[in-house]
């Protein structure tokens, strides 16, 4: 059994300061992550990854991703960002359908924020073969 300096604690801490896990949940960087998709390299495979995808663009300001993700029946003209929100966690409630094979799915999370959550049951179609968001449901 080998015993850790405090030095090697440290280091272990500083190492994980620079390579934290993605702002969606998962436990990639968020450069391998999400950060590929909002960099254009790729699209995500699913709904839920585009939902995972979505949520991380709201926390980094991302505008140009969510409105080219957004379904041109329902995107707004520009995305108003609150400069207080400031988001804290994803938690993906449940799915359906969304997958490699589907062309349309759904994905319900709770995305935490200082002071509450949002709740919602989102949708998404294919189009043109990349994944985006339809709408949502809001519940309390």
């Amino acid at each position: 059994m080998s015993r850790r300096t405090p030095q090697s604690r440290n280091q272990r801490r500083s190492a994980s300061a620079h390579n934290p896990s993605c702002p969606c949940g998962l436990a990639e960087t968020y450069e391998k992550c999400c950060g590929r998709f909002h960099r254009g390299q790729g699209t995500p495979p699913t709904a839920e990854a585009l939902m995972r995808s979505r949520y991380c663009a709201f926390v980094k300001h991302d505008e140009a991703y969510l409105l080219r993700t957004w379904h041109p029946h329902t995107r707004p003209p520009r995305v108003e960002f609150d400069p207080a929100m400031r988001w804290t966690g994803l938690e993906i409630l449940g799915t359906g359908e969304g997958s490699a094979f589907h062309t349309t799915g759904t994905v319900t999370f709770r995305a935490s924020y200082t002071g509450g959550s949002l709740h919602e049951r989102s949708r998404f179609e294919r189009v043109e073969g990349a994944w985006v968001y339809v709408d949502g449901d809001i519940s309390e």
